[in-house]
C-alpha cells in the first residue's frame, strides 16, 4: 500500500510540475509549427513536393522538437537531490525512470496527434493514410521519448556538452523515421510487417529504458 501511495505522490508530482511549466510545452508546440511554416516558404508551395516531402517534414520536425525536452527528463531532479530523496523513500530507481517517461511522453509527445492532422491541411497533403501516420506516431514518439530518456540520463554524467544526447536521440531514431516515413508509400501487404517491426522495436526500448537511464542515473549520483 506504501509503494502504491509512493507511486500516486510521483505521478501527482510530476503532473503538477508539468501542468506550471506549460511555456515550455508550448514553446516546443510552436517551435514545431514555426518549422513548418520555414519548409513551406523554402520550398515554395508546390503541391506535389509538399505532398511528397511532408510526412518527412512533420518526422524531421517532431524529433527536433523532442531534442528540446531532453532536459527536462532528469537535470532539475538531480541538481536539487530529488530523485535521491524519492529513492530513498522506497522507489526503485527503474520506477521513477518509468513513471517519468510516461509523464513526459503524454504532456510533451501526445498533444502533436492532435497538431499533425492540421500540419497535414496545411501542407495540403491528401488525408488518404492519415490513420496510418496517427499509428506510426502513437508508436514513433513513445522510443523518441525513450531514446530521450536514455540521453537525459547520460548528460548527468557530462555537464560539459548537452549536444551528445541530441546526437544520440538523433542517430538511433533513424530506423523510427525509415519505417514511420516509408509506410505511406509501402505496398498494402507490407504496412502489417512495417507496424510489427515499430511495435517490436517500441517493446525493445520499453523494456531496456529503465534500466540504462537508472544505471546512468546511479552512476551520476555517485560522482556527485
Amino acid at each position: 500500500m506504501q509503494t502504491f501511495n509512493s507511486i500516486s505522490a510521483l505521478f501527482y508530482r510530476e503532473y503538477k510540475i508539468l501542468f506550471r511549466s506549460f511555456y515550455d510545452i508550448l514553446t516546443i508546440i510552436i517551435f514545431f509549427t514555426l518549422g513548418v511554416f520555414i519548409f513551406i516558404f523554402a520550398i515554395g508551395s508546390d503541391n506535389e513536393i509538399l505532398e511528397e516531402i511532408g510526412l518527412g517534414i512533420i518526422w524531421t520536425l517532431l524529433l527536433l522538437s523532442t531534442n528540446l525536452s531532453i532536459n527536462k527528463f532528469y537535470q532539475n531532479d538531480f541538481e536539487d537531490g530529488s530523485i535521491f530523496l524519492l529513492h530513498i523513500n522506497g522507489l526503485s530507481i527503474e520506477l521513477i525512470v518509468l513513471i517519468k517517461l510516461i509523464i513526459l511522453w503524454f504532456f510533451y509527445q501526445l498533444p502533436f496527434v492532435i497538431i499533425i492532422p492540421c500540419v497535414y491541411l496545411i501542407l495540403n497533403i491528401t488525408s488518404n493514410d492519415m490513420y496510418l501516420v496517427i499509428i506510426t506516431f502513437l508508436l514513433g514518439s513513445p522510443i523518441l521519448s525513450a531514446l530521450s530518456s536514455i540521453s537525459g540520463a547520460m548528460n548527468l554524467l557530462n555537464n560539459k556538452s548537452f549536444a551528445i544526447g541530441s546526437i544520440l536521440v538523433m542517430i538511433f531514431s533513424i530506423p523510427v523515421i525509415i519505417f514511420s516515413v516509408g509506410i505511406s508509400n509501402t505496398p498494402p501487404e507490407l504496412i502489417k510487417p512495417q507496424i510489427s517491426i515499430m511495435i517490436g522495436i517500441l517493446f525493445l526500448f520499453i523494456a531496456i529504458t529503465p534500466w540504462i537511464s537508472s544505471a546512468c542515473i546511479r552512476l551520476a549520483l555517485r560522482n556527485k
